[in-house]
């Protein structure tokens, strides 16, 4: 086989949500202390009520329109960024992505919440051009937000997952995605139909039963057994001894089914009848 084209069947895209998947907090939250102002989760849970913007744009819509976030800056949410926990060895699990087994893992952040929110948490460790959040325009005198000109929410997030895919040429069963809650529904179904991975991060009912697989972990480099599993093929025993290799062990690691059931008292009726 041609060295190029085996190069590329080696490809692969590892796409990841930010809030609450690689961190654990909602930058939405972290804005609203810093500012001091309450109900942002109120807020936000009216607008996906009414349905007026796509699941997970509901601060870049308060950014815009709210009178109590209208007095954000550029630098308000780049210090947002640095107030951002993140979860552990994001960084080594770029690395390991460059070589497993032979093949290449491009990693992407793909998500609603704001690109300078998301580039001053992760600077050093994910390059801005791989990053792509919610973009704003800001009004050149005044520095106040002006427009959205990009929202990564709903069906907004499948768009910027074509776009990578076809500027990185991989084929559709070569995009990894990884999320943690409603927002990331659509672009789920998106990579399931075209048969990737999906991973959940959470026990977001939402996602949970759309996910190929769910990994809780508060480490990153979690999400590298589902990939090692169902894209190498690689055992139990194999993936541990890889782990180790790295420098890391596998100190507990439980395969749960759970069957989440509700169970009310039947109506009884003179006509009802059971068929056995």
């Amino acid at each position: 086989m041609h060295p190029e084209k085996e190069l590329k069947k080696k490809e692969f895209l590892l796409i990841s949500d930010f809030d609450q998947t690689l961190s654990f907090n909602d930058s939405g939250l972290i804005l609203s202390e810093m500012l001091g102002v309450r109900g942002f989760s109120e807020r936000a849970a009216g607008l996906s009520d009414i349905h007026l913007v796509q699941q997970g744009g509901e601060l870049a819509y308060l950014l815009l329109h709210d009178p109590e976030f209208r007095r954000v800056r550029k630098t308000d949410l780049f210090e947002v960024g640095k107030r951002v926990r993140l979860k552990d060895n994001i960084r080594r699990l770029i690395e390991i992505l460059q070589d497993v087994d032979g093949s290449r893992f491009s990693f992407y952040v793909v998500s609603a919440a704001p690109e300078e929110v998301i580039q001053s948490a992760l600077e050093g460790i994910v390059p801005e051009d791989h990053i792509f959040g919610t973009r704003f325009r800001y009004d050149p005198s005044s520095g106040e937000i002006q427009s959205i000109v990009r929202v990564p929410a709903g069906y907004g997030k499948v768009a910027v997952v074509e776009q990578l895919r076809a500027r990185a040429g991989v084929a559709h069963n070569r995009i990894v995605y990884v999320g943690d809650g409603s927002s990331d529904v659509h672009v789920m179904l998106h990579v399931n139909r075209l048969e990737g991975l999906t991973i959940a991060v959470s026990e977001n009912p939402y996602i949970t039963q759309i996910a190929r697989r769910t990994v809780l972990s508060e480490d990153a480099l979690s999400v590298m057994i589902p990939v090692l599993e169902e894209l190498m093929g690689w055992n139990s025993p194999r993936i541990r001894a890889y782990f180790e290799f790295h420098g890391f062990v596998l100190r507990e690691w439980d395969k749960v089914r759970t069957d989440s059931i509700t169970i009310g008292i039947a109506e009884t009726s003179a006509s009802a009848e059971v068929a056995v």
